[in-house]
């Protein structure tokens, strides 16, 4: 039996934005301009900016490198979790721009992507603040036959369509803001269309939202449950999605099988969301100790923990 709570960990909805603007454009005319290994050198001083100057951005950082690694991890370990960070923020900035002859890229399950999409359904892609989104963006801009629209809180649609508009105002990303009441018809007709409709579901900014309760690196957390019980209410299948840094130039974008409430019937939908639910939080696991710097919630993401006592979903 399913049980849902409401979660208190939207510390990040409430954290201030570092970045400006003009920022943004200083370094998007360095990076352009002057090239991604120069502009590379630039990293190094931004993420030893934040590590030193962000205590509960690196507090987060110490507490999940402790869970991967089962010790305290070194400062060196810290700061290549930053570095890894602004690594996938800066890539941005040539993936918009379509530099994609800067990259190497090792794409894992993209024939069952299409054999999903042949059925003419479209699907969910589900992913999670771990690796690039951009990345996965990027496959879908090189292969015509892929299309993705991400659906997001309203503020932040809002937020990436500037910070994008000021990177490349001829880049255009399809993006559906969440709490409209056309939201869900939205999505609907994009899925109607063959798109893919992509959601980052590991934070909700709604402390009231409804969440289930999973097993995330040895402690129970809050997942919001809304994106899969579109994706059930719209009877879609439903795709994980990682596009993880390697390093250098180098990024390995997986898809795998989550869920798929195509025939499900209301009866067993209980059941199909509570599998879809851990089935989620295996995946997250399993690309953490996979790429493990690649971990990108840089707050206390286990301070919500479920009540003792409490039955998961």
């Amino acid at each position: 039996m399913s049980n849902t709570r409401k979660a208190t960990n939207t510390d990040w909805a409430n954290t201030p934005e570092r970045s400006n603007m003009l920022l943004l454009r200083i370094m998007t005319w360095i990076s352009l301009h002057l090239g991604r290994r120069f502009s590379r050198v630039v990293l190094h001083l931004i993420a030893s900016y934040f590590l030193l100057f962000s205590p509960t951005s690196r507090a987060a950082s110490r507490d999940y490198l402790t869970r991967i690694f089962g010790y305290t991890p070194r400062w060196r370990d810290l700061y290549r979790h930053f570095f890894t960070f602004a690594s996938t923020i800066h890539d941005r900035l040539y993936l918009v721009n379509r530099r994609f002859d800067l990259f190497d890229f090792d794409v894992h399950g993209i024939e069952m992507l299409h054999k999903l999409l042949d059925e003419g359904n479209g699907l969910f892609l589900l992913g999670a603040h771990l690796g690039s989104f951009e990345v996965i963006n990027s496959l879908a801009v090189k292969h015509t036959d892929l299309r993705v629209a991400m659906l997001m809180y309203q503020e932040n649609a809002q937020k990436i369509n500037a910070t994008l508009n000021a990177i490349n105002p001829n880049m255009t990303h399809d993006i559906i803001g969440l709490g409209h009441i056309d939201s869900m018809i939205q999505v609907s007709e994009r899925l109607d269309d063959g798109y893919m409709v992509g959601i980052l579901a590991d934070r909700s900014p709604a402390m009231n939202d409804a969440h289930y309760a999973v097993e995330i690196l040895g402690s129970d957390v809050n997942l919001p449950s809304g994106p899969l019980r579109m994706a059930a209410l719209l009877k879609r299948p439903v795709v994980f999605m990682t596009g993880l840094y390697l390093g250098g130039n180098r990024y390995a974008i997986h898809f795998d099988t989550l869920a798929d409430f195509s025939n499900i019937s209301r009866a067993d939908r209980p059941a199909a969301l509570h599998a879809a639910s851990h089935r989620y939080a295996e995946l997250i696991n399993q690309y953490c100790h996979k790429a493990p710097y690649n971990w990108f919630n840089f707050f206390d993401f286990w301070k919500s923990s479920p009540a003792k006592g409490s039955n998961k979903p």
